[in-house]
């Protein structure tokens, strides 16, 4: 039998859903066709990059800065994305090597605080040519490592707290934190499992640290922001499942140079919209 706890907490999620569902038929976002297709197409592409393909985050940023404009689309980024983190760590929890969490966090929370400083009353062209240059310098950054052919990476702690606070500052500014902190975590020389695993803790700690920023400081996250994430939802789903059948057919190679270009067009796309 249930006891009464049980019953009060069956009657309050009942509730929940009611209410959620009531706000959902109230609130109609006013979006065109071309918005909702690259919202969804958006948290599809975060699914399928939480669940292990790197590489492709990149271009959820581009997509979203063109449908709804650059400062607006990382507030409406942000709970997506934790979302997908949530997905990826409990999924990759048991690879989590926190050591290097503890090492590289406290610098990119310090680069979130700069960029939340940077970014406040940035208006919305300076913010749009500023995330525009913060991905084309993301995209170059790792076609170079790609192109690189000795990848020896510096260990010292200045390295860490270079690319930690990078990372911080990229991130808030335009959820780009994943060329800085790639190449910190491939200079620790972690496996693939535990690079995915740890690299999903951190992101997921970092979103949550950047959410009060994004709403009392930034307001960039809304109700009406909230509830077309709750819309999104299922693309994410989607993509989470797609993205584990994907990550051991595709090859990665082709699909890496095809997203930077696909990302870099896209970013010069911004500075023209």
């Amino acid at each position: 039998m249930i006891g009464s706890k049980g019953i009060i907490f069956l009657y309050i999620l009942l509730l929940n859903f009611i209410y959620t569902h009531y706000m959902l038929s109230l609130l109609s976002l006013e979006l065109t066709s071309m918005q909702w297709f690259l919202a969804l197409l958006s948290a599809f592409i975060i699914g399928v990059s939480k669940s292990g393909i790197k590489g492709i985050a990149i271009l959820i940023v581009t997509l979203m800065a063109l449908a709804f404009g650059a400062k607006e689309s990382t507030g409406l980024i942000v709970p997506l994305l934790i979302v997908g983190d949530i997905f990826a760590v409990i999924y990759y929890n048991r690879h989590t090597q926190w050591k290097y969490i503890v090492r590289f966090l406290p610098w990119m929370m310090l680069g979130v605080l700069i960029g939340v400083f940077i970014g406040k009353d940035l208006d919305e062209l300076t913010f749009k040519n500023s995330m525009a240059v913060v991905i084309l310098g993301s995209v170059i950054m790792m076609y170079w490592w790609d192109r690189k052919k000795s990848k020896n990476v510096p260990t010292h702690w200045a390295f860490a707290g270079s690319m930690g606070i990078m990372a911080g500052i990229t991130t808030m500014i335009g959820n780009l934190a994943g060329a800085f902190s790639n190449i910190f975590f491939l200079a620790m020389r972690l496996p693939k499992n535990e690079f995915i695993g740890t690299a999903a803790w951190l992101f997921f700690i970092i979103n949550i640290f950047k959410l009060p920023f994004h709403i009392f400081v930034w307001k960039t996250i809304t109700l009406d922001s909230f509830i077309l994430n709750l819309k999104l939802i299922p693309g994410i789903l989607l993509g989470l499942f797609v993205g584990i059948f994907l990550v051991t057919k595709i090859k990665e190679g082709f699909y890496r140079k095809m997203i930077l270009f696909l990302t870099a067009l896209g970013s010069l796309l911004i500075l023209l919209r």
